[in-house]
C-alpha cells in the first residue's frame, strides 16, 4: 500500500519522549560536572588576564561565532533595533533549544557590548578550558549556598559594566523544541533589584528549501525592552516581568513559521505504534 506524503513526513521526523518539562534535559552531553568550589573567582581582576580575554573574545571568538551562526545555521535576527533602545547594560532572556547557537547568540545580539551567559557548571567542568570559557563570558551557577552571594555580585557587576547578561530560565536544553516550557520568576530577581531593562528573544526554526530533512535554519526574534514595575513589591515585580516575557515568547513561538524538526511527546500521553 502506497504511503501518503503526510505519513512519510511523520516518519522523517525524530521523536523524543519526555516525562518532566521542568527537569528533563536532552543536551546529549556526557560531561562530568565538577563543583566550582568555594574559592572560585567569578571575576578575574588580573590585568593581563583581562587583556587576553578581550583579545580572545573580540579578535578570535567573535569572528568564528559570526561565521558559524550566519553561514552554518543560516541565522536571521528580527527586531535587531530593540537593543539600540537601551543604553548601558541589560538582561537577555531566551528559550533554550540549542547548544551552540544559544552560546553564540548573546554575543551577536549584544555586539559591541560584551556578553555574559549564566550557565550550568558543565560549562567550566572540562579540564584545560575553564579559563577560556570564562574569557568568553560564562558565569557558572554555584552548587553551594555559600557561593550564591559572590555569584549574584558577579551578575550585578557585569551589568554595572554596561555589559549584557543572558539567562535561560527553562534551564535545560531541548534541541529544536518549538514550544515554550514553564519557568518560574526566580531568575527575574536581578533586573528587579537593579531596575534594569530586559530583552527577551525566541529561537525558532525554518525548514530548508533544499535538503528539507536536514537540520533547519535558525531565526531569532527580539522583543522590545521590558522594565520592572517600581510600584510593585519585589515578588510582584518579578512575577509580572516573568509573565510579560513568557507571554512574548509563547506568542512568537506560535506565530512564527516554526518548523518542528524534532517531535516531543509526553510518555504517558503517547499512543504511537512504533512498530507501524
Amino acid at each position: 500500500m502506497k504511503q501518503s506524503k503526510s505519513s512519510k513526513r511523520k516518519q522523517d521526523k525524530r521523536i523524543v519522549y519526555y516525562t518532566d518539562e521542568l527537569n528533563d534535559d536532552f543536551a546529549g552531553t556526557d560531561i562530568k560536572t565538577c563543583d566550582i568550589g568555594d574559592d572560585f573567582k567569578f571575576i578575574n581582576k588580573n590585568p593581563l588576564w583581562r587583556a587576553a580575554a578581550a583579545v580572545v573574545y573580540y579578535l578570535i571568538a567573535f569572528p568564528i561565532v559570526w561565521l558559524i551562526s550566519y553561514i552554518g545555521y543560516g541565522l536571521r535576527i528580527k527586531n535587531r533595533r530593540a537593543v539600540r533602545k537601551v543604553r548601558g547594560g541589560y538582561f537577555l532572556y531566551a528559550n533554550h533549544t540549542q547548544m551552540l547557537t544559544d552560546a553564540f547568540a548573546p554575543s551577536i545580539i549584544s555586539f559591541p557590548k560584551r556578553a555574559h551567559v549564566v550557565a550550568n557548571p558543565d560549562a567550566v567542568s572540562i579540564k584545560g578550558i575553564r579559563q577560556l570559557v570564562m574569557m568568553l563570558g560564562v558565569i557558572p551557577l554555584p552548587a553551594s549556598l555559600k557561593m550564591m552571594r559572590p555569584f549574584r555580585d558577579a551578575v550585578e557587576a557585569r551589568y554595572g559594566q554596561n555589559r549584557t547578561v543572558t539567562i535561560y530560565p527553562e534551564a535545560h536544553i531541548w534541541p529544536y523544541y518549538t514550544g515554550i516550557r514553564p519557568f518560574g520568576a526566580a531568575s527575574f530577581a536581578y533586573p528587579v533589584r537593579l531596575n534594569a531593562p530586559c530583552i527577551a528573544y525566541v529561537t525558532t526554526y525554518r525548514r530548508r528549501k533544499i535538503f528539507k530533512n536536514a537540520r533547519p535554519l535558525v531565526t531569532i526574534t527580539l522583543s522590545d525592552p521590558f522594565y520592572p514595575d517600581p510600584t510593585l513589591t519585589e515578588r510582584e515585580a518579578k512575577q509580572k516581568l516573568r509573565d510579560e516575557i513568557y507571554d512574548f515568547m509563547c506568542a512568537v513561538a506560535k506565530s512564527e513559521d516554526n518548523y518542528s524538526y524534532i517531535t516531543y511527546i509526553r510518555k504517558e500521553d503517547s499512543t504511537l505504534d512504533l512498530a507501524g
